[in-house]
């Protein structure tokens, strides 16, 4: 079996790259960086550092090359022959190689080649697979789309794994670190012809329900933690999880927002505080040493209508459950300042200008009066 990847950074190397590799798949990773697919091609390996609570380990990922993305004779080639293709390249990057997608599934089925082929978005997004397909089918008639739709699965995944920059390895370029937790989940019903075996891949039949307890918990306790800190003074994650008082806090926010999830799931409470003890417990894993600007940058993005921070408060006010810890969670996004990221700018420019209230009916998409009277109120108390 053969995979087509685009993105080779870390993550890309790390997560997905690795656990089709270690299921016997060959990889071939589409990437723009001439420097890694060189060495992709040179050494047909790289090494991941998975480190952990456990003893830190390195393993060798085998059976793998390159190509660079922007050559569209070898990408248009290579989309020919493969059976499956993922990515891990970052939700702005999708509508880029959507033209590209479009061109080659088109040529791959009008040439003759109609064995199903499966197209897997593994993004920090909700339904990613499903928004690069909108993109792919901007670039083909409806014909062309239905004919497609008939040999081609988009299968939306929910993917979660710490891949923390860290610094190059001088002697071993190409590696990777990651941490040992791992969770990548497909929706089952959307794929064409057999679902291929990989160890690693879990299917679910209920995909939402996995991407809500990802971003209500990983990513809304990941943000807050990032933002906390950042108040508190922190570089690092975990110096901020580290602080009882943030943790406390953090682990508050886990819980208004679990509670959205128990009701509209029905997941048992029990195995969610557990979930969430993991979720904190990797936040704290001391060898990630990941940077609370990393993490809370783009805040105008993790305040809006769908995202990490609202989507939970949304879902309180749904079920009228708690929600103050949730509040004030939007207010420290509020606080969030870093000179080198154009959003945060933004966002302290629109608060200086017009308010607490008209920068949260900007961003937000809510528009409940009381709720932005809550959470000005917490961001005064914070910035006291």
């Amino acid at each position: 079996m053969k995979a087509l990847h685009f993105g080779a950074g870390n993550i890309g190397r790390g997560f997905i790259g690795k656990l089709l590799a270690d299921a016997g798949i060959h990889v071939t990773f589409a990437d723009i960086n001439e420097t890694v697919i060189n060495l992709l091609n040179k050494q047909q390996s790289y090494s991941v550092k998975i480190v952990g609570e456990g003893q830190n380990k390195i393993e060798i990922v085998k059976n793998v090359d390159g190509l660079n993305s922007a050559n569209q004779d070898q990408l248009l080639a290579k989309i020919q022959e493969v059976d499956l293709i993922t990515t891990a390249i970052g939700a702005g990057v999708l509508k880029i190689i959507s033209k590209s997608l479009a061109q080659g599934l088109l040529a791959r089925i009008q040439q003759g080649n109609t064995k199903p082929l499966n197209v897997i978005a593994c993004e920090n997004m909700v339904r990613g697979t499903t928004a690069l397909k909108e993109h792919i089918f901007t670039h083909l008639s409806e014909d062309e789309q239905k004919l497609v739709s008939q040999y081609v699965g988009f299968v939306d995944s929910a993917v979660d794994r710490i891949v923390p920059p860290v610094e190059a390895n001088a002697e071993d370029p190409l590696q990777v670190t990651v941490e040992e937790f791992s969770e990548w989940i497909v929706d089952e019903t959307q794929f064409k012809g057999e679902i291929p075996n990989i160890p690693g891949m879990e299917r679910t039949d209920n995909l939402m329900a996995f991407i809500e307890r990802k971003l209500f918990t990983l990513n809304t306790g990941h943000a807050v933690t990032a933002y906390l800190g950042k108040l508190a003074g922190y570089q690092f994650v975990k110096q901020s999880i580290d602080d009882e008082n943030i943790k406390q806090q953090v682990k508050a926010v886990m819980q208004e927002s679990g509670a959205v999830l128990i009701k509209r799931y029905n997941f048992d409470p029990a195995a969610h505080t557990a979930y969430i003890e993991k979720i904190l417990k990797r936040f704290a894993n001391p060898y990630l040493q990941d940077d609370v600007d990393r993490v809370g940058r783009e805040p105008l993005r993790k305040l809006s209508y769908n995202d990490r921070l609202i989507k939970p408060l949304r879902g309180t006010l749904e079920y009228q459950l708690p929600h103050s810890m949730i509040c004030k969670a939007v207010a420290a996004a509020l606080c969030y300042t870093n000179a080198n990221d154009p959003q945060a700018v933004e966002l302290q420019q629109t608060l200086a200008e017009q308010g607490v209230i008209a920068t949260l009916t900007k961003y937000t998409g809510l528009d409940d009066q009381a709720i932005f009277a809550e959470i000005a109120q917490a961001y005064a108390a914070l910035k006291h």
